[in-house]
């Protein structure tokens, strides 16, 4: 569970439970009894003010998430059980899931135009001459054949690299940085980790990553999207100390 969404949602079951102490001021008409509404609720401490201000703030968080509507009697049911120690109707564990599956299931909803598109992409690809579709969805065309061997899961690698959207929006590439880059095949991203395990030393391949063996629902920052398909073009240089003497074959 993503500790922000649940700091979310604890903060939300705070602010609408201190909502609920607050002082109501009803002007009744005359020959009348009517009960209070939210209408009718008047700020008139410090107290009063930041509570509002909360459920305000964690309103507009929420519905920025595309949560638009939630029933709000289980909800204070819920807080009341809280601070009252009463047996919850749902386990700790429970809440955090249904939380985390609701609030996936909307960002899905959000990008389900990214996800069609990759899918129809991968689909159509697979379909190109020299295009390799391994059991993971991950997909990778040779552009440059190497003679020497590949790494394995555990070995540190130096590649050069580029890599796009499938608009070919370039979103990093460490041939304009003008070094190679180094790392644990087994910390990146999981395209990357068995993409790279099928490249010889001297190679070259375009690999096409799935949004799954990417960066998946989140995306990575500014640049990529959540649920998008990535094209690296990657470059094995070496792994491990010592760099066998190879000559690339170009691929006709």
């Amino acid at each position: 569970m993503n500790k922000k969404v649940l700091l979310i949602a604890l903060s939300l079951c705070g602010a609408l439970y201190s909502e609920a102490q607050v002082k109501k001021v009803v002007k009744k008409p005359v020959g009348t009894a009517k009960k209070a509404t939210l209408a009718s609720v008047v700020i008139k401490s410090s107290l009063d003010s930041v509570s509002y201000a909360f459920g305000y703030s964690i309103a507009q968080d929420l519905k920025s998430r595309g949560v638009t509507n939630l029933n709000y009697a289980l909800l204070s049911n819920a807080m009341n059980d809280v601070f009252k120690d009463s047996k919850p109707d749902l386990a700790a564990d429970k809440c955090q899931q249904t939380i985390y599956t609701f609030l996936s299931s909307i960002n899905k909803n959000k990008f389900s135009g990214n996800i069609a598109e990759g899918t129809k992409f991968l689909e159509q690809n697979k379909t190109k001459p020299g295009v390799v579709t391994l059991p993971s969805g991950l997909q990778y065309l040779i552009l440059q054949a190497g003679t020497g061997p590949k790494p394995q899961v555990t070995d540190e690698v130096t590649v050069h690299y580029k890599g796009t959207l499938l608009n070919g929006k370039q979103f990093d590439s460490s041939y304009d940085r003008g070094e190679p880059i180094s790392f644990p095949l087994n910390q990146v991203i999981p395209g990357w980790t068995e993409g790279v395990q099928q490249m010889p030393i001297g190679s070259k391949y375009r690999f096409f990553i799935p949004y799954q063996l990417a960066y998946g629902e989140k995306g990575a920052g500014q640049e990529i999207p959540p649920y998008s398909v990535l094209i690296f073009e990657v470059e094995l240089i070496k792994f491990g100390k010592e760099t066998p003497n190879v000559e690339p074959k170009p691929i006709k």
